[in-house]
């Protein structure tokens, strides 16, 4: 695979119930209450999965469906937070995408959430919405459209059935709905250039023949993977040029803001997010020294566009992307000066919440070295890795509060540890990080086992 596809596969992407295990007995337990509590604050100071066993709460599923009851300690992590970020360890295992519809539906139900966002392109979010909010378009067909290339391992059966129980919501509350956003700038699909347009031929005739002058060229006619593809097989000087006429159309667009204020700001989005697109591909993809640049440009515009839903609209979003991007420091600063999270947090302060997903073993989908898609295998966390602290916790899966744990947790996670970190591509240039969990999340989910996402195409 060649160098700027095989940046894209790692960095771009985008493109049976599990029980709680009920703690094991002691060899000699303690006579009395207080001599429980006692023997509880001695261990708590000799290992930190004892100081977590204190203060983690058990999830009795990963599945979406049933009862919630068990999310209710989540919930008052949660808080008063608007945008909470849920992360995953790779992109394409089963439990961590049922997780996240699981949470979903609590955040929905419960917390007052309305508005999901992924790890995908603008323009595929607003397909998606459409078809969430009033059944426009067949859900296979969206799918199979929108999610290409990088963006493939949202083709699956769980995105799908997060999907429908969206719609099927949005049916039952056609007044109070749930939204979806794409916060992710991989693509510009041919309805962002036609709202633009459609916009500017509505308030003057010349500013719409001005826009399509700029955008000449641009408009998609093909796939999405073909026209990335096409896109970067045009020298760099091109796509420089093209990333300027984008830039001006953003500039000729604020200069005319119509009567209309709430359709000029949408309008205005759309065509920002087209930059943003052009903008990323004007980066020097085979130049290794481009690359954290561009990383830094990407995670920017992801929180800034979580960001311009939620003060746009109001509604409260929970965000789906890797681990590595809704964290609140980078896992790789070399490569990702600074992620999602950690603007997000910059701007949001509080009101943003990180969710780190972790797990012990299992098995994931990912490109091989030659771009192929593969099921691959994690072996059981090593010694002297977080996983393998985790996963000595007397829950089989759990959650924990980060931000509220005994002084024995709080110092190993303060201390740098290896974590799993797969990305597109495996392996990958981060796989296993050092990271201090403490200063990286303010909550962790942490599940022994996952297995592959069951792939739709």
């Amino acid at each position: 695979m060649n160098t700027h596809k095989a940046l894209l596969a790692a960095l771009l992407v985008p493109l049976g119930a599990t029980l709680a295990v009920a703690p094991a007995a002691s060899a000699a337990t303690p006579s009395t209450p207080a001599a429980a509590s006692a023997a509880a604050d001695a261990a708590a100071f000799r290992s930190p999965e004892a100081a977590l066993d204190r203060v983690a709460h058990p999830l009795r599923t990963t599945e979406p469906r049933g009862n919630l009851a068990d999310l209710r300690p989540f919930g008052r992590m949660v808080g008063d937070a608007k945008v909470v970020g849920l992360g995953e360890a790779t992109h394409s295992s089963h439990e961590f995408v049922t997780l996240k519809h699981r949470a979903l539906r609590y955040l929905v139900e419960e917390k007052g959430f309305r508005a999901f966002a992924l790890e995908t392109a603008w323009s595929s979010g607003l397909r998606i919405d459409a078809y969430l909010l009033r059944g426009e378009g067949d859900l296979k067909q969206i799918m199979d459209e929108e999610f290409q290339g990088t963006y493939r391992w949202w083709n699956n059966a769980e995105y799908r059935d997060l999907l429908q129980w969206m719609r099927a919501y949005n049916v039952e509350h056609p007044d109070d709905p749930v939204r979806f956003v794409g916060d992710d700038n991989g693509f510009a699909g041919a309805e962002l250039y036609d709202k633009v347009t459609a916009y500017a031929a509505a308030i003057r005739p010349e500013l719409a023949a001005n826009l399509t002058g700029l955008y000449q060229g641009l408009r998609p006619a093909t796939d999405a993977e073909t026209y990335v593809n096409d896109y970067f097989a045009k020298p760099i000087a091109e796509r420089k040029e093209l990333a300027e006429r984008t830039g001006r159309a953003v500039e000729l667009l604020k200069q005319h803001p119509g009567a209309d204020a709430d359709a000029h700001a949408w309008a205005l989005q759309h065509a920002t997010a087209i930059h943003q697109m052009t903008t990323l591909y004007a980066f020097d993809w085979d130049d290794p020294r481009s690359i954290p640049g561009a990383m830094l440009y990407r995670d920017r515009v992801m929180a800034e566009n979580v960001a311009w839903w939620q003060q746009r609209t109001g509604d409260k979003i929970m965000i789906s992307a890797h681990n590595g991007h809704i964290a609140l420091k980078s896992y790789a600063p070399d490569h990702y000066p600074k992620v999602q999270g950690d603007f997000l947090r910059e701007r949001l302060g509080t009101g943003y919440l990180s969710v780190g997903l972790t797990f012990d073993h299992g098995a994931f989908n990912a490109f091989n070295q030659d771009g192929v898609p593969e099921r691959f295998t994690a072996a059981p966390a090593a010694p002297g890795t977080a996983e393998h602290t985790l996963d000595k916790v007397r829950y089989r899966d759990f959650v924990v509060d980060l931000r509220n744990t005994p002084a024995a947790a709080r110092t190993w996670l303060s201390t740098p540890h290896t974590v799993k970190n797969i990305g597109a591509t495996y392996p990958g240039i981060a796989d296993a990080p050092r990271i201090r969990l403490a200063q990286t999340h303010d909550i962790l989910i942490h599940l022994q086992q996952v297995e592959a996402a069951r792939m739709l195409k």
